[in-house]
């Protein structure tokens, strides 16, 4: 019965200590505001898209795509590069064509390493001359498409596994050692 006790009490410790650490794993960078908003209704498309997120953000080539799908949902729109300065992402979109809806698909990598991808959507109420971008500058941008999962960068989530299974196991042992020293 003492044993059962001893492993119960070892797992409760494990277990918080687990708790106690989740937190700071588990707090990505979140989208606060944008411009255009979601789901917003433009007469004219916007020049440049701006996201703007509640923690730093990591700058570097290549590292964070905007890539602006329009409502063929095949042709891009967005210009180059997104650019970072601080929590805010910036990217600048060419001139839009056909009036319908367009998706902004963002995968920025935050200052903690962990990859935050999403999509926003607005509506072109009137038509204009833009063309989209060609595929050779769409191809180099990343492919933050609207909708895809994204795999690059940050702690694979099997070495949080990893390491939660040697504390609990590490917790156990110590629980089990200490315990049974005191009954002999």
């Amino acid at each position: 019965m003492r044993t059962i006790s001893r492993l119960f009490t070892a797992f409760a410790v494990a277990s918080f200590a687990l708790v106690g650490i989740a937190p700071a794993a588990f707090a990505h960078n979140q989208l606060v505001s944008s411009t255009p908003a979601d789901k917003a209704a433009l007469e004219a498309g916007p020049s440049t898209i701006e996201l703007t997120f509640d923690q730093p953000v990591q700058g570097g080539k290549g590292l964070n795509s905007v890539v602006v799908v329009g409502p063929n949902g095949a042709d891009q729109w967005q210009e180059g590069e997104a650019s970072v300065r601080g929590n805010v992402v910036t990217a600048q979109v060419r001139e839009l064509g056909p009036a319908g809806d367009y998706r902004i698909g963002y995968r920025i990598l935050s200052a903690d390493g962990h990859p935050v991808a999403g999509e926003l959507k607005f509506s072109l109420t009137k038509a204009g001359n833009g063309t989209p971008a060609p595929v050779e500058a769409t191809q180099s941008t990343g492919s933050a498409q609207a909708g895809e999962p994204q795999e690059n960068g940050g702690v694979p989530v099997w070495v949080w596994i990893a390491g939660a299974v040697v504390l609990l196991g590490a917790g156990v042992f110590f629980a089990m050692r200490v315990g049974g020293g005191a009954q002999q």
